[in-house]
């Protein structure tokens, strides 16, 4: 295929919504094993969208193609349960996806990690932030002393950094429930939320680091305009997931094409990596599901405080025997 070809697909848009409604599923809702397609749909969680994101992952698409051996369209989209569906339908078969999707594509969708990413720093993670306008006057403990003085934008409730980070490591350790603690609470992506906040729609918001450093870039004006008053721990980077039932040999490939991305000397080297840093990469670092633990460990946590609220004692008892696995576990704290 050629990168022509595939760069009009990608900007024309040919893989849209109608991509969900392709028929992939058998009887019952089962869907056909993926095996060896004649195409690779490559799903991008992306809040920015496809205007903005789609000319950074062109190139590197185009590299995939060419060195699977097999097509590859990109389907963009900022809904985390619409593309976690799709990969489980079988209209999806690769993934770039953050901590959280990705879990729920491992466990909902028979989903497998082959590489994470790695930052131009060469960090594996980043942090979820809490950002305010600059010039506001609101410091981190106006946020946490409540009142419901302030409106405030939270992410989706699959967003590892803007709902489960937040929640685990700043407001479930206070017993504090954003709900009752705010005026107003609007749930939408990271850009959208600094779009807010800088526009004085809402007070304060999550976000990210990853957010922060494309706003510096595509967005200045709106970036000058926030500054963070909260920093979470260190949150697993995004990863690139396959799915599990495609043919090894494929599978194969995809991780290679990825692990090796970038690597080396000379001139073909030098310019993938100019095509990662366009994606605020340095490289794809070989992983499996395991490095996604610390998040599993968030959502366990999360999962607790509910069960307690609730007053469930059958998932307070499950949520602690899942806290007491994966602490046992952890050779690194989140």
């Amino acid at each position: 295929m050629s990168r022509p070809i595939l760069s009009r697909r990608l900007l024309g848009g040919l893989v849209g919504a109608a991509l969900l409604g392709l028929a992939g599923c058998g009887p019952a809702g089962e869907r056909t094993p993926a095996g060896a397609p004649d195409k690779l749909v490559f799903s991008i969680l992306s809040a920015e969208g496809q205007a903005s994101a789609g000319p950074m992952w062109a190139p590197l698409l185009e590299d995939m193609s060419e060195a699977i051996g097999v097509p590859v369209e990109p389907y963009f989209g900022s809904n985390y349960t619409i593309l976690v569906e799709a990969m489980r339908g079988g209209q999806t078969h690769v993934a770039w996806f953050s901590a959280k999707p990705a879990i729920e594509a491992i466990d909902r969708a028979g989903a497998e990690v082959v590489a994470r990413t790695v930052d131009l720093e060469g960090r594996d993670s980043y942090r979820s932030t809490l950002i305010v306008k600059v010039g506001s006057g609101i410091t981190l403990d106006d946020v946490l002393a409540c009142g419901k003085r302030h409106d405030f934008g939270i992410g989706d409730a699959q967003s590892t950094s803007g709902t489960l980070a937040p929640m685990t490591f700043l407001f479930n350790p206070r017993g504090i429930d954003p709900n009752q603690c705010f005026a107003t609470v609007r749930a939408a992506n990271h850009q959208a939320n600094a779009f807010s906040v800088a526009n004085g729609l809402v007070d304060v918001a999550t976000s990210n680091t990853v957010n922060t450093v494309f706003l510096e870039r595509e967005n200045p004006q709106i970036a000058a305009q926030l500054q963070d008053i909260w920093e979470s721990p260190p949150i697993p980077e995004s990863g690139i997931l396959v799915l599990g039932d495609l043919d090894p040999a494929l599978k194969a490939r995809i991780r290679t094409f990825f692990i090796t991305y970038g690597q080396g000397e000379g001139a073909e080297a030098e310019r993938q990596r100019e095509i990662l840093r366009g994606l605020n990469y340095s490289q794809f670092r070989a992983a499996d599901g395991s490095y996604l633990d610390p998040v599993r460990e968030m959502a366990a946590d999360q999962a607790l405080v509910e069960a307690r609220a609730a007053g469930d004692t059958a998932a307070v008892a499950a949520a602690e025997a899942e806290l007491t696995r994966l602490r046992a576990g952890r050779e690194v704290q989140p």
